[in-house]
């Protein structure tokens, strides 16, 4: 992932060219009114179209550019400011300036940056006025009015777009999160929190549409001795197995889960229990015959147990009671099996 701090000089660069740019047709705009001097105007060159260019390059070549770019955002306050003197406190571009600076400083995120701005802003206030004899000349005339426009419209519409993106970014990295936070890490399939929440959505939309559904439990047959003779990360491999071969026979508006140690839970919606036998069946036959590569030697088998949902299952427990009943009922037959009831017996909930 891309270290922010090492692209604020790049993320900064553009913002700051445009504005100081825009800024400089502005009191070049104050500049002519008034007649001003070459001085004057030199100054108001090299700080709106000369130092966004400078600043940029002491980021790049700075060991620390992050810490340098900071230096520049100070530096950028100040000589707005400097600005501001120039144009003799003009009312209108003098207040935008200062403004957009500010706003500048605080959409970096960088805590504190605007006020510690604020200094080198009143040093260069006092500075520039002196440079300029104390000119004081507030008024505005329209034909600066309509040379701020530009400045307001395009800086807004730019520092939206960056917030814009910024927001974007966040939230992706949000939803990935949220993702990871949903997944077991071992076998990539939901976590037994998430899968549960699903389960109960899936029951009750059952309770009050009579939309077909069936759950499915499964586990590993005689899993401890595999970790017990073969040690517990060739265990974990098994479990990264099956849980491959259980999405590969999963439709998107399932949801299979581990719901704990070598046991999966499967929900599958909008399912009748023939169809639902049928995966469990695909699922088994696929599990005897697969072969590890890192252990071509070891097979191993899977029990199951299907169980439909049912308006008696007045919980998400009773509904998995009665498919673990199911699986029960495949150990007990000889595992490597799957068991299946569309009216099963009530198990207590305890």
């Amino acid at each position: 992932m891309p270290n922010p701090k090492r692209q604020l000089s790049r993320r900064v660069y553009p913002l700051r060219a445009l504005g100081m740019g825009l800024g400089g047709v502005v009191v070049g705009v104050v500049l002519w009114e008034r007649n001003a001097g070459l001085a004057a105007w030199l100054c108001m060159a090299a700080i709106s179209f000369v130092w966004p260019h400078v600043a940029h390059l002491l980021s790049r070549r700075s060991a620390d550019p992050y810490r340098a770019e900071i230096r520049n955002l100070l530096v950028d306050s100040a000589l707005a400011v400097v600005l501001v003197t120039l144009m003799h406190f003009n009312l209108l571009p003098s207040v935008l300036l200062v403004t957009l600076t500010m706003v500048d400083k605080i959409t970096t995120g960088i805590r504190g940056l605007w006020a510690r701005s604020l200094p080198g802003m009143a040093g260069a206030a006092v500075a520039g006025a002196a440079f300029n004899g104390f000119q004081w000349a507030p008024e505005t005339s329209m034909s600066v009015i309509l040379a701020c426009l530009p400045v307001m419209v395009l800086h807004t519409l730019s520092v939206s777009l960056v917030s814009y993106r910024l927001i974007r970014r966040v939230s992706r990295q949000n939803q990935l999160l949220d993702e990871l936070r949903r997944i077991d890490a071992l076998t990539g399939l939901y976590d037994r929190g998430h899968w549960q929440e699903q389960a109960e959505a899936t029951l009750h939309r059952h309770h009050a549409t009579d939309e077909p559904a069936c759950l499915v439990m499964l586990d590993i047959d005689h899993f401890k001795q595999i970790n017990d003779q073969h040690g517990h990360t060739v265990g974990d491999e098994v479990l990264r197995a099956l849980a491959r071969i259980v999405l590969s026979n999963v439709r998107a508006t399932d949801c299979a889960g581990r719901y704990g140690g070598d046991e999966f839970a499967i929900v599958l919606r909008g399912m009748h229990l023939d169809g639902a036998t049928a995966v469990a069946h695909r699922i088994r036959e696929q599990v005897q015959a697969l072969q590890l590569h890192e252990m071509p030697g070891l097979q191993f088998t899977t029990s199951m147990g299907v169980a439909t949902a049912d308006h008696r299952h007045s919980s998400l427990r009773a509904w998995t009671n009665a498919a673990d009943a199911e699986l029960y009922q495949a150990k007990a037959a000889g595992r490597n099996r799957v068991s299946a009831s569309s009216m099963p017996d009530m198990a207590p909930v305890v």
